[in-house]
């Protein structure tokens, strides 16, 4: 998985009730010729990342499609959701420290 682009969003509970902090990922992937997502017009993955403390995990993961952002009916392997997870966790630390020093 190749991810040419991505953007980092911290999500806000305006209503106090889910505990740590939740981010909109979207990475945009760069495929092979002969992948099918390909075909599919694929643009990348969008994933939520919650942090809760020490506990961090990716939920609502899924590819979605160039122009509409519609959800295609692809799922993620194992391994690819441990690489979301990782530039999850490398990335929300980079947006924190920046935020951190505005």
């Amino acid at each position: 998985m190749n991810i040419t682009q991505s953007t980092v969003t911290e999500l806000r509970d305006p209503t106090g009730i889910l505990t740590g902090k939740r981010y909109e990922v979207y990475l945009y992937l760069e495929f092979e010729e002969d992948d099918e997502l390909v075909e599919e017009d694929a643009a990348g993955i969008r994933t939520i990342y919650v942090v809760d403390g020490e506990a961090d995990k990716v939920t609502a993961t899924y590819f979605f499609k160039k122009g509409t952002e519609q959800a295609l009916d692809f799922e993620l392997e194992d391994e690819e959701i441990e690489e979301v997870l990782a530039f999850c966790r490398e990335n929300v630390e980079k947006v924190e420290e920046t935020s951190n020093n505005n």
